[in-house]
């Protein structure tokens, strides 16, 4: 004959054990509990309690014993329960801190390998830890510092005028150079990229010369002017203008340039005082990002430099001809401002 012993459960405990019970939002563990002491306060016995509520006689003994010396308090979780953290507060502030300064063999940045030997931790840890903090070693972000430029003000105001209010019927071209632009050439041919596999290069190259590309770039419509020349100085600079003013005849040009020495050499100064129609405004000191050519050349270096394979100088210029060609046919539209927030500070 099965021993059965009625629980005695006030109404107090029994409104909260049904509640818990009944609730999908209980977790399970308390919900098992508080059917297992419902049915308790019912008649049922230890054995059939453990079948209804899916728990071992030993564990129903357990919350039956804690629900006497406690009430419905007594099935909740008693403080501390669960797994340990693996790693405290003081430690995690401590690997924080350790990826914020530089390693001491040498290199500029933690990896999470050489922390966590350096922590005793495991790198699956150090990692949790990092994510935690919001810490990426391995990223580097640039912004521009303050211009020492005594006339960085007027100068840069002067600029955005031009990009934003232009004079009628004037012409705003940002100029800028790439020099050293190389003509690389494999060993080997190159293999081509299938499904699974990228193409694959040699490690191996020959050079086939270089090329310095001046490109102009429209403020309001985007349209690249190019030529290829030798070198970036005086001589090829003031050249280039001369196209630009050639191919733009009777409309006043106004030409946004950076500080570099063959855009203020002797013969540019002297062409330019003989041209009224033609303009040269200077980015400020160490203030090229307002230059908005920068920009391009930055698409045009990952379009057409990197990676390529160029068995000529010849060969070279003329894809960077196509290039600025089909540029203009297709892709060519005005770069805009996004940035709207406060400038950053050291």
């Amino acid at each position: 004959m099965v021993a059965r012993v009625t629980l005695e459960i006030s109404d107090g405990d029994r409104a909260t054990l049904e509640k818990w019970a009944k609730s999908g939002t209980t977790e399970q563990r308390l919900a098992k509990r508080a059917r297992s002491v419902l049915m308790g306060g019912g008649g049922a016995s230890i054995a059939e309690i453990a079948a209804g509520a899916g728990l071992t006689p030993a564990v129903v003994s357990k919350w039956r014993a804690r629900f006497r010396e406690m009430g419905a308090e007594g099935l909740l979780d008693a403080p501390g329960r669960g797994r340990k953290k693996a790693v405290g507060p003081e430690e995690r502030v401590a690997i924080l801190a350790l990826a914020c300064t530089e390693p001491a063999d040498g290199s500029v940045r933690w990896s999470v390998r050489k922390l966590a030997a350096a922590t005793g931790r495991s790198r699956a840890l150090v990692q949790r830890v990092l994510a935690a903090g919001r810490l990426k070693p391995h990223r580097t972000h640039h912004w521009c510092g303050k211009s020492p430029d005594p006339e960085f003000a007027a100068k840069s105001a002067e600029i955005i005028g031009l990009y934003l209010s232009p004079p009628a019927n004037a012409l705003v071209l940002r100029v800028g150079e790439k020099s050293q632009i190389q003509a690389l050439d494999r060993t080997q041919p190159c293999l081509p990229m299938r499904e699974g596999s990228p193409g694959r290069l040699t490690a191996t190259y020959r050079r086939n010369g270089t090329a310095c590309l001046l490109a102009a770039l429209s403020a309001h419509t985007g349209d690249v002017a190019g030529r290829c020349a030798d070198s970036a100085n005086g001589r090829e600079f003031l050249r280039f203008l001369k196209h630009l003013a050639a191919g733009n005849p009777r409309r006043e040009i106004h030409i946004v340039a950076d500080n570099l020495s063959a855009h203020k050499c002797a013969e540019v100064k002297a062409w330019l005082a003989s041209k009224r129609r033609v303009h040269m405004h200077c980015t400020p000191t160490r203030a090229s990002w307002l230059n908005q050519a920068e920009i391009w050349f930055n698409i045009f270096t990952r379009d057409v430099v990197r990676g390529g394979v160029r068995p000529s100088r010849k060969a070279l210029v003329d894809r960077i001809m196509l290039y600025i060609r089909r540029y203009n046919e297709h892709s060519a539209r005005p770069f805009m401002w996004t940035y709207t927030g406060e400038p950053m500070v050291a």
